[in-house]
């Protein structure tokens, strides 16, 4: 078994050895046991589970709850040579079975499916089919009510062990504290004899750094001149991405910017520029990160506080993979803490507000009770909330609240790729363009450029294949809409404008059954993480590796001696020391009461000298006589 593992990691991966913990994970589950993997992000999670994938006879079905990062992995296996594939929202019933067919078939290795999919009628139908090696539960922690992103979905995971009781569940997290980990095992239903592996979250290259201060702009541009090199700069708002690039370019630093609201083409660009060394800076919202793998990451700054511990944590160990000196920086100030606050409120409406919400959109969209499951439309949020004179911020949370619970879905822009499939059989096909000459050229053209088509829908670009034929787009894009109207293929156009699904009937407002215990662990776990969060920036006593480590269990008394904290505690021990010589000094030849001394040293604060005093007295540094006179010991 262990030649054949390094092979495969050899052979797609090219690489000639596995990571720490890695290995261990892989002959785990190749051994049968439900197997937990926690490691920093980074870490290198996703081979644990595409080693074994390659290695078992059958098919892997990955859960993540990620579209973006199911679109990233599904390419990136390709590419490799490895068969896999995703079914995700936005994809309609034909496309799904085609893909859930492929799977019954054994033509896919690996399939990505998000955790509402478990629960359709015909998932389960084709998964009782389907010749399962391997259950990997991706981004656990989210099974987890105590977890920073609890998704209720993630509890129907269990169900479908019953169909497949033999096949092992790897999970996989980068974060997780140590009841997050005993919920994950529970609700996997893991096996007695379960395997856990858990690197340690110890980072020795990553200094981290916090900073209370007003001009963050301008400490930020110090830090970027002192440490130089590749650096991301994160802040919650979309807007500012763009600002703080604009006043980073005028300052002579390169920098682009990266947000959810970007076309597919801009944030590809944009990140492939930083990626590839053309601008030192990305200054991005949290949607930049999942999947990255640039090493050199000099920094990450933080202009605005994250709402938890595991958020910081993950972004900031996107600096220093490969190893070298990196640091991971908050700048913030008092109306940060107070922002982070108010972000608190909007993040948790009322169940009440979430049910109003959950009807206006519905009625927005006008779809009557007990229809509209599979339904998509355009979807734009500042239209709804003019209509119905609605705050961004709250409709915001309660439309993600209303996703968590599986009742709507809002895919990611990247998955919304135009997409063809041959309909016909080759023979079929053939027939058709020796009868129909005006096709013929642009059939085989297709056929030429895009592999796969006869089997699964496949990703196209008209501009593409326009400047290969000397066409025009529209001319493409009209000659697709025909072929497709002919029945020859299934064309789906793709679409820039955001979408809204539901992915469920439409039940009455007052009938909505949100999980109201859910609702309170959430919000009452939500104020936890943000008061950790602002202790973190706020206690300047302990060392901030510390800090991180003990909050996700890990016990570390060594100071790491990089953090701020550290750093200031070692100039207050060497001015100490050099304080502590000069008591001496003056004693030598000149014994003096306490009094005495701190009227010697009238520019040193007089708590410092008595407490320094006390603490040489302890320590048999000096000795007192009878009128209270000081004199240092030999």
């Amino acid at each position: 078994m262990s030649d054949n593992i390094h092979h495969i990691l050899k052979t797609y991966w090219g690489y000639d050895s596995f990571r720490p913990l890695q290995e261990e994970a892989v002959k785990s589950v190749i051994s049968g046991c439900d197997t937990l993997t926690l490691m920093p992000t980074g870490g290198g999670k996703s081979l644990c589970f595409q080693v074994p994938a390659m290695a078992m006879d059958g098919l892997c079905l990955v859960v993540s709850p990620l579209i973006s990062l199911m679109h990233d992995q599904v390419e990136n296996l390709r590419k490799r040579g490895i068969a896999a594939n995703k079914i995700v929202s936005g994809m309609n019933r034909y496309e799904i079975e085609i893909v859930l067919n492929n799977c019954v078939h054994n033509n896919i290795k690996i399939l990505y499916v998000s955790p509402e999919r478990l629960k359709t009628k015909m998932f389960i139908e084709h998964l009782k089919q389907m010749k399962l090696s391997l259950i990997a539960v991706d981004e656990a922690h989210c099974i987890s009510q105590w977890g920073y992103d609890f998704r209720p979905p993630y509890l129907d995971i269990a169900d479908i062990r019953t169909l497949h009781p033999s096949v092992p569940v790897m999970a996989l997290t980068a974060t997780a504290t140590p009841q997050v980990v005993d919920d994950i095992k529970s609700k996997l239903l893991f096996r007695k004899n379960s395997n856990v592996f858990k690197n340690s979250f110890y980072r020795s290259n990553l200094a981290y750094m916090v900073f209370c201060e007003d001009d963050k702009l301008g400490r930020m541009l110090r830090i970027m001149r002192k440490v130089r090199g590749s650096g991301i700069v994160y802040v919650r708002n979309r807007r500012r991405t763009k600002e703080i690039a604009q006043y980073l370019y005028s300052q002579g630093i390169s920098a682009t910017h990266y947000h959810a609201g970007l076309s597919d083409r801009d944030r590809y660009m944009h990140q492939q520029r930083w990626h590839e060394g053309k601008v030192d800076v990305i200054v991005a919202t949290n949607a930049f990160g999942m999947g990255i793998d640039k090493s050199d990451v000099r920094y990450v700054i933080h202009l605005d506080l994250p709402d938890s511990p595991e958020a910081y944590f993950q972004e900031a160990g996107r600096a220093g993979r490969d190893g070298k000196q990196a640091y991971a920086i908050v700048l913030y100030n008092n109306l940060d803490i107070d922002e982070l606050k108010r972000g608190y409120q909007n993040n948790y409406p009322t169940l009440a507000y979430i049910q109003n919400i959950y009807r206006g959109v519905c009625n927005y969209y006008r779809i009557p009770v007990g229809s509209g499951s599979d339904l998509t439309f355009d979807y734009n949020p500042l239209n709804i909330c003019n209509t119905y004179r609605l705050d961004i911020l709250p409709f915001a949370a309660s439309m993600k609240y209303l996703e968590r619970e599986g009742l709507i879905s809002i895919p990611d822009k990247q998955d919304t790729d135009s997409k063809l499939m041959i309909m016909v059989s080759k023979h079929e096909l053939y027939s058709f363009q020796v009868a129909h000459a005006k096709y013929d050229a642009f059939i085989k053209m297709i056929l030429r450029m895009y592999g796969g088509v006869f089997s699964d829908f496949v990703p196209i670009s008209e501009l593409f294949i326009a400047k290969t034929l000397h066409y025009k787009t529209s001319d493409v894009e009209m000659m697709l809409a025909d072929l497709n109207k002919m029945k020859i293929l299934s064309y789906k156009k793709k679409t820039d404008k955001p979408q809204i699904i539901f992915t469920s009937p439409r039940v009455d407002a007052s009938d909505l059954y949100l999980t109201v215990s859910n609702y309170n662990v959430l919000k009452k776990e939500a104020l936890l993480r943000l008061e950790a969060m602002i202790g973190y920036v706020q206690d300047n006593n302990r060392c901030r590796s510390n800090m991180l480590l003990r909050y996700f269990g890990e016990e570390n008394n060594t100071p790491c001696q990089k953090c701020d904290v550290c750093i200031t505690s070692r100039k207050k021990t060497k001015d100490t020391d050099t304080l502590q010589q000069q008591i001496v000094d003056v004693l030598k030849n000149n014994p003096m009461t306490i009094v005495q001394l701190v009227e010697h040293f009238d520019t040193i604060a007089e708590d410092t000298i008595a407490n320094l005093v006390r603490s040489m007295l302890e320590y048999g540094l000096l000795d007192m006589n009878d009128t209270m006179q000081l004199s240092p010991i030999n």
